[in-house]
Formats: C-alpha cells, structure tokens, sequence
C-alpha cells in the first residue's frame, strides 16, 4: 500500500471512529438524575396523616420498579425511586418537592398524591421545569398543557365522575333530593361543580344541603346527621377513604338509607367497604376504570393474573382487596412506558413529549375498552368510566362505557 493510500485509509478510518462517537453522544442525553446506569424519580405520599389509607400506592409503586430493576431495569438503567411523606400537608408537600428536585436532583416527581399538596407545588414545578407526572389526583386543572406544560393527570377527572353521577339521577331519579358532603378543599370542590354542571339548571331544586369537612376532624358522623334530616333521599359522598367509611356506617348506624354515590377515589373494598361493613355498602353506586380483584368476571383475565403474581411474588405484603394496590400497579406501568419510549434521550423535555404522545396504550389492569390517550394538547390520559353497583361483597359493573366531555 503506498504512503498516501495509506494515509487516507487512516484518515478514513479516523473520521468513521470520530461520526460513531458522536452518533453515540447524540443519542444518549441525560438530564437531572439520569446516568447509564440509573434513572431518579420522585414521588410524595401520604404515608401518615388522615389519607395515610393511599401510602398504599406508593409502596405498590416501590414494589414494581424494583420487579423491573430486578429484570435488567429499563435500557438497561435501574429506577432509584426516591418517595417521601407529606402527611396530606400542602407545607410539607412544598418542603419535599424541593427537596426532591433541589437535592435528590430527580428526573421528574411522579404520582404525587392530593388535590391540595399537587395545588401547592404545581406553580414550582412549572416554573422549574420539572415534569409533575400523572399525579394521583382527579382534579380537572392537571389537563392545562398551554398553561402548565410540566403538569400531566392520570385517572379520570372528578368532574367527568359526578357528571356521570348527575346523568343518572336526571334518567332515573328526576325528583331526587340530593345531599352532598364533600371534602373542603380543591378536591372536594372540583367533584361537587361536576355534579352541579352535570344536573344544570335543576342543581339548585335537586340540592337540598352540601355539607362540608375538614381532614383534621376525626369523625364526621354529625355532618351524616345533619344530611339525614334534611330530608335527602340521595347521599353523594365526595370523601377520602377514612371519612368514606364512616359516612357509610354512619348513615346505617341512624337508618338513613338513601340511594348513595360513593367517588371513585374511595371505591376500595380493602380500605373503605369492608372497614364499613359489607351489609352497609350495598346498593352504593360508584364508577371505575381499572379492574376489582373482587370481580369473578376477571378471574381468568391474563392481564388480572399478572397482577395478581406480582402481589403474591413481588408485593406480599400489600392487601390485594384494596383498589389502590391495582392503581398504583396501572400507573407504574404507565410511567414505565414512557421511559421506554424516551431510549436515550431521558431529558425532562423528552419525558413530556413522550408522556404526550401515548396513543391506545394499556395497561391490562384497565377495564376493556378503556385506554390511555394523549396528545401535546390533551394532558388526561384516561378519560372514560364505567358505572358499577355494589352487591354481595363486591361491585358489579354495569350500563356501557361513558366517554368524559369534560375538558381541562
């Protein structure tokens, strides 16, 4: 070979090894938290407090990704899932967040759970640019991509529910009288305007009483009294889980049997019907969008077997019969998805882009004929229920599929 072939051979081979390394560095970007090795994600939750019954989430959530840790991670990069406790403490909910983003340095804040502690952070993490994902709170604010782009809701909002609720009860009970007792924060107020917007023009005639409550008082049996002697034939129960069974044994307990709507957040059967009494619960109506382990019809679904192994060999310890254990097993997944779809390119930016562009994905722990869908202009990945009944000592589903018409 002569000198100058030779040369260019080198050069060649130079300027092939010089556009391979910076193929490599081009598609490999990291933002806060991420390595080739590992992947920071934060997360607050009640873990004590008067909504400790949703720790339960965040433990189902540790429990998964370490099963998908355990098989290799994802590309190859283990999750280092960084959780916290508020104490369904807005203060505290600021307090943690900085810390999670200011010294753990994470990637995003994942399923935050609450309305007022999601309320609290919301303008921070927007202003920070750090990506608050599908937060685990129905409130209909976390779909406002063009005003909070760094903000993504997971469930259904609470205002598509009692919309769903009020349709009902202008089909089937146009007379009602209807009592409410509803949290009294953000919360609370959200589900009670869509009940409101959703019966319309007859809101006014048809709510004879909206009684309010605090999270820091310890029984709410006097709020059920007042509600009974209203006269209301109809009890919307817009309450966490601890209040949700109280209420329902309450309104037993003094012979007040109205027709009930209990909200989603507190279908639980682990955390909130049998505490209150199987024989209390029944005929409460409520809705759904992911599968009751109680529900015969799933026993041979593969995707309610899956979740179930992963119980019984992953999260021994986490009570299978409560809801929350299956929403935070769904959530994962989600998360997990958009991860995938990120690759190499795991910065906060991608992380949004790629949460917005969720097309027909899911998870199998959702009712058939839901999916999760989302666009750099829709932020509500699932939007559609189911309305079920509660007989025996389980719900039972019943009417079609309802699409919200709620937008954020």
């Amino acid at each position: 070979m002569s000198m100058v072939r030779k040369v260019a051979s080198i050069s060649a081979a130079l300027l092939l090894c010089a556009a391979t390394s910076t193929t490599a560095l081009a598609q490999k970007k990291y933002g806060p938290g991420v390595s080739d090795t590992e992947i920071k994600i934060g997360n607050i939750m009640p873990y004590s407090g008067p909504a400790s019954a949703y720790g339960v989430i965040g433990r189902t959530e540790a429990a998964y990704f370490k099963k998908i840790n355990d098989a290799g991670g994802i590309n190859g990069r283990k999750i280092n899932f960084i959780s916290y406790d508020d104490a369904y403490s807005p203060p505290k909910a600021v307090e943690q967040a900085r810390k999670l983003v200011e010294s753990d340095e994470v990637l995003l804040i994942f399923n935050s759970l609450g309305t007022p502690s999601n309320s609290a952070i919301h303008k921070y993490m927007n202003a920070k640019k750090v990506p608050q994902l599908f937060v685990a709170t129905g409130a209909t604010k976390w779909n406002d991509p063009k005003n909070f782009p760094w903000t993504m809701g997971w469930q259904p909002n609470y205002q598509s529910e009692t919309q769903i609720y009020a349709k009902y009860l202008l089909k089937e009970k146009p007379n009602a009288k209807i009592g409410v007792l509803f949290q009294n924060d953000d919360y609370g107020k959200d589900y009670l305007k869509g009940l409101k917007d959703g019966l319309g023009a007859k809101a006014s005639s048809m709510i004879v009483m909206e009684e309010s409550y605090e999270t820091s008082e310890p029984t709410i049996d006097n709020h059920i009294v007042k509600l009974k002697a209203s006269g209301a034939d109809v009890f919307v129960n817009i309450t966490t889980p601890k209040f949700a069974a109280q209420a329902i044994k309450k309104a037993a307990e003094i012979g007040w049997t109205p027709t009930q709507f209990l909200n989603n957040v507190s279908a639980s059967v682990g955390s909130v019907i049998k505490p209150a009494g199987y024989e209390n619960a029944q005929n409460i109506i409520s809705a759904a969008y992911v599968k009751d382990v109680t529900d015969p019809q799933w026993h041979d679904d593969a995707g309610m077997r899956e979740f179930l192994a992963f119980m019984e060999r992953d999260f021994p310890e986490g009570n299978k019969l409560d809801g929350s254990t299956v929403v935070g097993y769904g959530v994962a997944q989600t998360l997990v998805q958009v991860l995938k779809q990120c690759g190499d390119d795991l910065t906060r930016d991608n992380v949004m882009k790629q949460a917005a562009n969720l097309k027909s994905f899911r998870t199998e722990v959702l009712l058939p004929g839901i999916s999760i869908n989302t666009s750099p202009t829709d932020f509500a990945p699932i939007s559609q229920l189911q309305l079920m009944r509660f007989k025996g000592e389980k719900w039972e589903l019943f009417g079609d599929i309802i699409s919200a018409d709620v937008d954020g």
